[in-house]
């Protein structure tokens, strides 16, 4: 009997998945990564961090390639340190999504990725701790004439499942929304564009098909590319709609679960 051959594209999250709690990359999954890369597959880092939040978790995991970026809105040559591609989301649209999000979530706060920095306004308090020199404050996101990668929405008084189940019918096909934590904060991109739009794109480039591919996620930002993938693996810790959804599952991100999941297609 003849084994299937490894998979050409291994697509990865990052935070709670390839990372352990701790944000670092362990030494067995490095190692599941080459391995995976001598057996001829190409490792794409597939993320809603934008292309600064990838560059560490690069040089820790020993990967070169292309990372799709802002849940697909941007794709980022690592080896370069350069954007090749992107999808911002138009003004008119960002602005229509806005009023939506007022509407749905009073009070609701308001950021806009650029791709390089987070525009926030007043009301958007949140902060990530590792990227706060990236961080800008502005009277209105609509002013500053600066592409809108992702708009992002935070109420700290709702969990991100509550503000998306109060926001996506408003919302409708204005735009794509998801979410990738458990805090009350929202992601919205350019309306079709999402993790697994933008790998399709890469695959087709390639002359990969999706049953080429193997997934790794937790999130419901992760889902979309969990369900094209030929194999989509949900972690052990992941979010129950992912967990409830997805095709495989493996274990943790804390227990190596990319790396057993690699190993295990490797043997």
């Amino acid at each position: 009997m003849t084994s299937a051959p490894f998979p050409r594209i291994v697509a990865t999250d990052l935070d709670g998945t390839l990372l352990a709690s701790d944000g670092t990359v362990s030494p067995r999954t490095r190692k599941a990564l080459q391995a995976a890369r001598a057996a001829g597959a190409e490792i794409v880092f597939v993320t809603a961090r934008a292309p600064r939040g990838v560059r560490e978790v690069a040089g820790q995991a020993g990967v070169n390639g292309i990372a799709i970026c802002s849940n697909g809105a941007l794709v980022y040559d690592l080896a370069a340190d350069e954007v090749v591609g992107g999808t911002p989301l138009a003004p008119e649209a960002a602005r229509e999504v806005a009023e939506a999000l007022a509407r749905a979530v009073p009070g609701v706060g308001l950021a806009v990725e650029t791709g390089t920095n987070v525009l926030a306004e007043a009301a958007y308090t949140r902060r990530v701790a590792q990227d706060i020199a990236a961080y800008r404050e502005v009277a209105s996101v609509f002013d500053t004439g600066r592409p809108i990668v992702k708009l992002l929405a935070m109420s700290a008084a709702h969990t991100a499942d509550e503000m998306y189940q109060a926001v996506a019918g408003a919302v409708g096909d204005l735009a794509e929304v998801t979410y990738s934590g458990s805090e009350g904060l929202l992601e919205i991109s350019a309306a079709g564009v999402n993790k697994a739009s933008t790998l399709d794109r890469v695959c087709r480039e390639r002359g990969i098909g999706a049953e080429e591919v193997v997934a790794f996620g937790d999130m419901p930002n992760d889902l979309a590319v969990l369900m094209y993938a030929g194999k989509g693996y949900a972690m052990a810790n992941a979010h129950p709609l992912v967990l409830a959804a997805a095709p495989h599952r493996t274990l943790s991100n804390d227990e190596d679960g990319v790396a057993a999941a690699l190993e295990a297609l490797l043997a």
